[in-house]
């Protein structure tokens, strides 16, 4: 059964198109270590509200052997990647193995299935090659998700794209594949060679771009690629005409926008930066924008939304309560320290990226502590999050954060940042502080489930906030900053901004006026659904990406 294209629902009929999805990386379940943060999350809420929808889409995905990684401590506190091996006994077998080329040499992978019923998204398949038929290189392809290593990452892309059409092709074929970001473009060249025709790749290829950050958007060598046999048997001067590459640098975003038929930004904001910073290339198609959201389900606290829907606000603030106290049992047990739920605790978590400032809050070390250590109307903070393993920026800046919480009581810095940490973070925060520079966060949806749990986004105006965002109504909005300012400066004055707003505004609103906090983070719970919910941004897709 499980080696053809089925669901076990009747598809709805406003869905009937069979799309194929396909991600690097998806966030489902705590137990499916198959993420590294937001990309992988939206993809795990877009999998499962195409289940609750009926769509008729499959998923396809990499069995990471050593997951992403697992961020634990060393001796002192700071942070230790450990790479573990994943072992998941709610997969099962497919009879499905394909073979794809790889630096000229020939590469098995099997997949395995993730059934509906398991998690409640729609029929997924993870590929992976550690199979015995493999040698030991081969086999460590799928070992750990964005590997530091250029020649496996690119490993990866020919296994995920043209490994993972060769699947859908095995069983019964799409009518259309997304790409959900670059990782995936060797797909397009496998349907080249099955179609013969460029324009009929366009036809059934769209994509999705997450990141107006450079790292984001790769380049290569184009003869590398070439010799890596990213481009599928593509002879190379087919390979620049047909992506209009001159120069030795292939840029995999632009590839994509010019071999798919329709593309789109994960914000309207982000929407209108990645017009900007592709528009000026001949031949992409069109790029529109589809906001990114997040499954409700999922994320939110029943007795939260009940009591919210009831109208009753003694059980709402006591839920949040107890749910503050479920957090802090977390941080005691990580940290020793006892937080106390009758106090505003703050939280920034999110991928330890360079742009999204981390430690911005911080900067000014002497007014934070105090700030913090108001006796009168004090502060708990809580930071999390995992920066990649190998950039050691981000992890010295994680570091930093450890050791000047180490003798304050009331500040927390929190390992272990995954899918489950993530909900009790959201659930038990009173304020949700978002800090990237502007306009670097495409879409940062981790303020949406924030928002459905009671938590009051506190940001500067980026990603999803200007679609939701009423300062002092539903959020606490940071004043747009000069982009056009050296990056120090930027960072001064967002700093500025974001002390002066909790010292004035926030916690003295938290502590002295309660009436109005409540009104603001129950008007944040209102304002988030239904829109930020993925079933409109699954909706989205098939009406304005997949149907036209």
């Amino acid at each position: 059964m499980y080696n053809r294209w089925y669901h076990p629902y009747d598809i709805n009929d406003k869905y009937k198109k069979r799309v194929a999805y396909f991600s690097m990386e998806y966030g489902i379940d705590q137990a499916l270590k198959v993420y590294s943060g937001g990309l992988g999350f939206l993809a795990g809420s877009h999998m499962r509200s195409a289940h609750d929808l009926r769509q008729n889409m499959i998923g396809i995905g990499m069995l990471w052997k050593y997951g992403y990684y697992d961020q634990v401590r060393n001796d002192d506190q700071t942070m230790r990647p450990q790479f573990s091996k994943k072992y998941y006994t709610f997969l099962e077998e497919t009879g499905i193995i394909v073979s794809v080329t790889v630096n000229g040499h020939p590469v098995k992978v099997k997949a395995l299935v993730l059934k509906p019923e398991v998690f409640g998204t729609i029929p997924m398949y993870f590929l992976t090659t550690d199979v015995p038929e493999n040698d030991y290189l081969a086999r460590t392809i799928t070992h750990r998700l964005y590997d530091p290593e250029m020649s496996t990452r690119i490993a990866q892309s020919i296994v995920l794209g043209i490994g993972g059409a060769k699947v859908v092709e095995a069983l019964g074929g799409a009518d259309l594949y997304h790409l959900n970001e670059g990782h995936a473009l060797p797909l397009a060249f496998r349907l080249l060679e099955q179609y013969r025709d460029v324009q009929k790749v366009r036809e059934h290829m769209v994509f999705t771009t997450h990141t107006p950050e450079k790292a984001g958007n790769e380049e290569h060598d184009i003869n590398f690629l070439d010799r890596m046999s990213f481009f599928n048997g593509t002879p190379l001067e087919e390979v620049r005409k047909i992506t209009q590459t001159t120069g030795n640098m292939f840029n995999h975003t632009l590839a994509a926008l010019r071999l798919s038929k329709a593309a789109n930004g994960v914000s309207q904001l982000h929407g209108e930066v990645a017009n900007d910073m592709w528009c000026e290339n001949e031949g992409i198609c069109e790029i529109k924008a589809i906001t990114n959201a997040q499954h409700a389900p999922y994320w939110t606290d029943d007795d939260l939304w009940d009591a919210l829907q009831s109208g009753n606000d003694k059980a709402l603030v006591q839920r949040k309560k107890e749910l503050k106290h479920l957090l802090f049992k977390i941080v005691a047990d990580q940290t020793g320290k006892l937080f106390d739920p009758e106090v505003l605790t703050i939280v920034w978590a999110r991928r330890f990226a360079a742009y999204k400032r981390a430690d911005l809050l911080a900067q000014d070390l002497e007014r934070f502590l105090k700030l913090v250590n108001n006796s009168e109307k004090p502060v708990q903070v809580i930071w999390a999050g995992k920066p990649y393993p190998f950039d050691e920026g981000a992890v010295n800046t994680f570091n930093k954060l450890v050791w000047m919480s180490r003798k304050q009581p009331n500040v927390a810095v929190l390992t272990g940042y995954e899918m489950e940490l993530s909900r009790k973070l959201k659930h038990g925060s009173d304020v949700w502080l978002n800090s990237p520079r502007r306009p670097r966060e495409a879409s940062g949806t981790s303020g949406m489930t924030a928002a459905m749990n009671g938590s009051v986004n506190f940001s500067v105006q980026d990603g999803w906030l200007p679609e939701f965002a009423r300062h002092g109504e539903n959020s606490f909005i940071l004043p747009v900053v000069d982009t056009s300012l050296p990056t120090y400066k930027q960072d001064e004055e967002d700093h500025e901004n974001l002390l002066t707003m909790l010292e004035q505004d926030i916690i003295p609103t938290y502590y002295f006026d309660r009436e109005r906090w409540l009104r603001i983070v129950k008007q944040g719970m209102y304002d988030v659904l239904p829109y930020f919910t993925s079933d409109r941004m699954a909706h989205e897709y098939y009406e304005k990406l997949y149907s036209f």
